[in-house]
């Protein structure tokens, strides 16, 4: 028979407004924006200083994280080192398909990397995940938030394998302009799939356990 009085733990999360804006400023600042400084850049000046307008950016971003003594969000750090990587191959060899081959190379090598930290106690996507949404420790020292990170790794792996696959294709097919396009439409609309994915699987999955979210709620309670 099924237990009536089982506790019910609530989460309260902030309101979906501060949940949009804190997932999306690091999207925004450590992605969009340096693609759309290079594209800019790269039009009416050139490509060498499409990349150094691009790398300027993300280091900026860094930098003033680092005098106002802020925390740097572990995307933003990825990405620039990945960026520094690119644009020190951008310079070297003046390729434009050399240089955007290498975030097509890293979407497998991302998929990699989820899957080698399911073996940790937070793989990566859970600590991805801090800097896209705050969860309180309440819900972050779970057992069961932690093995959820663990499965849905799996799903991120495959979403990071097709839009590697699809990416690839799109280079070796598409002039720079249109596989900016393309490729960031295609991209973003895969990953937008993979969140809603994600969501679903969180709500269901945390619903399952006795656990229920509430958004821009007070502090969390206990109810039975």
């Amino acid at each position: 028979m099924p237990d009536h009085h089982r506790m019910t733990t609530l989460i309260h999360l902030p309101p979906i407004g501060s949940l949009l804006r804190q997932a999306g400023r690091p999207l925004l600042e450590s992605t969009l924006v340096p693609l759309a400084l290079f594209w800019v850049l790269f039009t009416q000046a050139g490509f060498d200083a499409g990349l150094l307008a691009a790398l300027a950016w993300s280091a900026v971003a860094i930098g003033r994280r680092v005098v106002l003594r802020r925390k740097i969000p572990a995307i933003l750090v990825i990405s620039t080192l990945l960026l520094l990587a690119r644009t020190v191959v951008g310079f070297c060899t003046g390729s434009a398909f050399l240089y955007f081959l290498q975030p097509t190379v890293q979407n497998f090598v991302f998929a990699l990397a989820l899957l080698v930290t399911l073996g940790f106690e937070r793989p990566l996507l859970a600590k991805l995940a801090d800097d896209f949404c705050a969860f309180p420790d309440t819900l972050t020292d779970h057992p069961h938030m932690k093995r959820f990170f663990k499965r849905v790794s799996l799903l991120w792996a495959i979403v990071f394998l097709v839009n590697g696959a699809t990416t690839l294709a799109v280079l070796a097919t598409q002039t720079v302009g249109n596989y900016l396009m393309v490729s960031t439409a295609g991209s973003y609309s895969l990953v937008g799939l993979g969140i809603v994915a994600s969501l679903w699987w969180f709500h269901r999955s945390m619903r399952g356990q006795g656990i229920r979210l509430r958004i821009g709620l007070p502090s969390p309670v206990r109810v039975g």
